[in-house]
């Protein structure tokens, strides 16, 4: 299988593009000295994102009514408990993708 060159520089040039706007702010922050409320404002970030993931996933609307996803749901309760039992982001994300893939190859 060949890769032509053009199709490389799209995908190396996708990468760069998705690749700065993720790390750049990592370097410029890291040097400088944040005010507390921006740090307490920063920290409910993540409980924001994570929530919005969430609802969004599980809750859908079926015409004129809302419907929950019940395999959804069932994915996500041993992920909040890993997630309020470790409180590490990292183990959180392999045990809902655990989660998610046992209840698809179950259910």
């Amino acid at each position: 299988m060949s890769i032509h060159l053009s199709i490389l520089l799209i995908i190396l040039g996708c990468a760069i593009v998705t690749f700065i706007p993720r790390i750049l702010p990592f370097i410029v922050i890291r040097n400088i000295q944040l005010p507390k409320i921006v740090i307490k404002w920063l920290s409910y970030i993540p409980i924001c994102i994570f929530t919005a993931l969430i609802v969004e996933s599980f809750i859908s609307e079926d015409g004129s009514f809302l419907s929950i996803d019940w395999r959804v749901l069932a994915a996500i309760i041993p992920t909040l408990l890993i997630a309020l039992w470790t409180k590490s982001l990292s183990i959180t994300v392999i045990a809902g993708i655990a989660c998610m893939a046992t209840v698809r190859v179950l259910f």
